[in-house]
């Protein structure tokens, strides 16, 4: 590899705001902020979603969706019982 055209890769403190976990990882991430954790300065980034904090991970977003299709069969299927009942006794 040459030198001096690779970013510097560095541990990085991850800050979920939602949940308000910190997660220590390497990333070549640049940043004006810094945190210190256990005695040892890191760069820090604020995240607004991670997977602690998305509802695809935490699995609320799956009980949305299916409240709402379950919704949309009932009504569906509640207009054609009523066209079917009414075409059968005419």
């Amino acid at each position: 590899m040459k030198e001096g055209i690779h970013p510097e890769y560095r541990e990085v403190v991850f800050h979920d705001l939602i949940t308000g976990s910190k997660i220590i990882t390497r990333s070549t991430l640049n940043s004006r902020e810094t945190i210190e954790l256990d005695g040892k300065t890191y760069p820090l980034f604020k995240c607004d979603v991670t997977s602690e904090s998305h509802p695809f991970y935490t699995g609320a977003q799956t009980r949305i969706v299916e409240t709402g299709r379950v919704e949309k069969f009932r009504a569906r299927f509640a207009r054609t019982a009523g066209t079917k009942k009414a075409a059968a006794q005419g």
